[in-house]
């Protein structure tokens, strides 16, 4: 899986993970969200992960398909 992850092109990919279970990720990419999830969808690797996953996500697809895109507003360098 992190070889998947690196081959399609996500980078920084973090997990940040509440006390009460929540789970927050980010990830970097030079493509679209929507490309750099299409790269992945394709992996029989991403496949079985997602169909693992699935236990743990409240919702009715595939984790990897519940993304949200958000715009960054602020940087700090």
């Amino acid at each position: 899986m992190l070889a998947a992850l690196r081959e399609t092109g996500w980078h920084n990919y973090t997990l940040f993970l509440r006390e009460d279970g929540l789970v927050f990720g980010y990830f970097e990419t030079e493509e679209s969200l929507s490309s750099a999830q299409a790269k992945m969808a394709g992996r029989e690797i991403n496949t079985r992960w997602q169909q693992f996953m699935s236990a743990y996500v409240d919702a009715n697809a595939r984790p990897d398909e519940t993304f949200v895109e958000l715009e960054e507003y602020f940087h700090l360098e």
